[in-house]
């Protein structure tokens, strides 16, 4: 589905995501942010802030870099066309060179037996090298993902150390989540 489409879709519940996202962020932070629709609602929220953030997105980037304050770094390499997404050896590497304090991660979906998981190879990568490279590790979806499978596995609950949802999340995937010693937040 087209950005510009996934972009209006629940544009209400990003931004709440968002702001709850943003709230757990601290001035001075290094972070990663994920390409995507609701990472870049939440770039929006970082917007002027004092942080160092390596964007895994023109769309993040761009947003970051029109307002003086966060030192935005870009890892080069190709990118892919609509999502303006970072693709290539180059991102894995930029990403392995850094130690974020925080990863702003979104996923295609979420299953219960599945995973966190990506509807692209490349993409599973880079959001599995992401997770290796940060000390918190927050997950931002909204519910309508927490019960879909896509192709490519990168990772588990355990992987993450905070859940941002929103409040109609199925009760059966947030118990995964809360068996794992996740942070749970509903808005």
């Amino acid at each position: 589905m087209p950005y510009h489409v996934r972009a209006a879709e629940e544009e209400e519940a990003k931004a709440s995501l968002a702001v709850a996202a943003a709230s757990l962020i601290t001035d001075y932070d290094s972070v990663i942010i994920d390409n995507g629709t609701t990472c870049h609602a939440v770039a929006r929220e970082l917007a002027g802030r004092p942080l160092t953030a390596l964007c895994l997105s023109l769309h993040a980037a761009a947003t970051l870099g029109a307002v003086p304050g966060v030192r935005v770094i870009v890892p080069g390499g190709p990118i892919e066309p609509d999502t303006l997404a970072f693709l290539g050896s180059q991102v894995i590497d930029a990403i392995r060179d850094m130690r974020a304090d925080v990863l702003l991660l979104g996923a295609c979906s979420v299953s219960a037996s599945h995973g966190l998981m990506a509807a692209t190879y490349e993409d599973a990568q880079l959001k599995k090298a992401s997770i290796q490279s940060s000390s918190r590790r927050i997950l931002i979806a909204a519910a309508s993902k927490l019960t879909q499978t896509s192709n490519f596995r990168f990772g588990t609950a355990g992987d993450i150390t905070h859940l941002i949802t929103t409040s109609d999340a199925p009760a059966e995937t947030l118990a995964i989540f809360n068996d794992e010693g996740v942070d749970v937040t509903l808005v």
